[in-house]
């Protein structure tokens, strides 16, 4: 059996209902609404965390993001540390002998030691931080002043009025072509997140669009341009049928005010979660719960969708076993017997970001202490909610069902336990280092 290619494409700020093939009635996405009629197309997908650098961290480890040392959003301070040395799903494929690369947004660490040629890269292109203009690729935001971030490898590079979606794809779509090796190619794009920047050709699509919405679909159709270029390459390469093709968003759609650019200090109303609650920096499902997309059309079924749960961390022991390789010190699964059309067991699903916890078993969410955006009060408590009959998480029934609540809250006890153990063992070992 060949060695599988595996591309990752990665949105940021994405919402569970930005997409047309999750059911968005003012965004075309045709291109990815092909991707997901010719693979599996995850309802119950989510993110290991609600804000980026948590779920990103999680996506290349396979850990639970306490487990893999980034629990909160990393600054862009070029003295900025991130991700802990450790195994990444690049690393290994690296020494299994795939070539590997990254273009777009890192957010894992700014300084030299965190950039991503140390963590199994041969190559990357794209920013270290969180955000930047979309043209200048200059970080504007906060008291800090401003500060250019844009990289090949490890040199800075500038590139002055090219809208940085379609640079991404430039180079992901260069570096698929010139390829000859399996590859592993990650492409992080930072749309539709803020600055909310789009070149008018796209923005006249969506005229009709109050401007709000208008600008986020057109962030998102450009990345939807971009993930046809992709398949493109792949198709005219011959490469299509033996390469792994998984789509996603960081969390979900964000409410900052920062996003708005009419100098009014209100939640910013563009992104779309579908009707779930909560946006990003909420343990609601509509900061976590994100598209999920799976193609491979060599092994994968097409036309299929999944409505199991399942989550970023599997996505590193997915991929290493789709390649044949071992994947160990993990705490994401092997979902792959799930994407061929078996079952799988019952899993307790956990998250913990800002004070906040949820934990799911099959229909049943327990949220703990939670908020509905971020800079939102937390709501003091424990609710209960089924997501079968209530997706949208309006009725709390914990004094319904004591015995259901129960046995979330001593599986709330075990993972704040665990999230402990975790976190102790890395103070130690940063004690030790020192």
């Amino acid at each position: 059996m060949p060695r599988p290619n595996i591309v990752i494409i990665y949105t940021d700020d994405l919402g569970w209902g930005d997409l047309g093939c999750y059911g968005s009635p003012d965004i075309r996405t045709p291109h990815l609404d092909d991707l997901a009629a010719r693979g599996v197309r995850m309802t119950d997908w989510y993110s290991n965390s609600p804000v980026c650098s948590p779920s990103r961290a999680s996506l290349l480890t396979g850990r639970h993001p306490a487990h893999a040392g980034v629990e909160s959003i990393l600054g862009a301070d070029r003295g900025t540390h991130g991700l802990p040395p450790q195994d990444t799903v690049a690393s290994a494929l690296s020494a299994g002998g795939w070539r590997t690369a990254v273009f777009g947004k890192w957010h894992l660490g700014v300084e030299p030691g965190s950039a991503p040629l140390r963590y199994g890269f041969d190559h990357h292109f794209g920013f270290r931080a969180g955000c930047v203009d979309y043209y200048s690729h200059i970080m504007y935001w906060g008291v800090r002043n401003p500060l250019h971030d844009l990289w090949s490898d490890d040199v800075e590079v500038w590139q002055n009025g090219e809208y940085l979606t379609d640079l991404i794809t430039d180079r992901a779509v260069e570096y698929i072509a010139d390829v000859r090796e399996p590859f592993f190619c990650y492409v992080a794009y930072n749309a539709p997140h803020y600055p909310m920047h789009a070149p008018a050709d796209a923005m006249a699509q969506y005229a009709h669009l109050p401007w709000e919405k208008q600008v986020m679909a057109a962030m998102i159709s450009r990345v939807d341009d971009g993930v046809g270029r992709i398949v493109d390459v792949l198709r005219r390469t011959g490469r299509l049928d033996d390469t792994i093709i998984f789509f996603s968003s960081d969390n979900g759609p964000s409410a900052e005010e920062r996003n708005w650019l009419g100098g009014e200090e209100i939640a910013y109303p563009g992104g779309s979660t579908g009707g779930l609650r909560g946006h990003k920096g909420s343990v609601f499902e509509g900061g976590i719960r994100v598209p999920g997309i799976w193609s491979w059309p060599s092994t994968l079924p097409s036309g299929v969708t999944c409505s199991e749960p399942a989550l970023m961390m599997d996505v590193a022991p997915t991929l290493l076993s789709a390649a044949g390789l071992t994947c160990t010190d993990v705490d994401g699964v092997d979902i792959l017997p799930l994407l061929t059309g078996g079952t799988s067991p019952e899993r307790v699903l956990t998250w913990e970001y800002a004070n906040q916890r949820a934990i799911r078993r099959g229909p049943w969410k327990l949220v703990v202490d939670p908020a509905d955006h971020l800079g939102a009060p937390q709501v003091p408590g424990h609710h209960l909610y089924n997501l079968t009959t209530d997706p949208s998480e309006t009725t709390d029934l914990s004094s319904q069902h004591p015995e259901i609540l129960n046995q979330l809250l001593d599986s709330d006890h075990t993972w704040t336990t665990t999230i402990t153990t975790w976190r102790h063992a890395r103070t130690t070992a940063g004690r030790s280092a020192t």
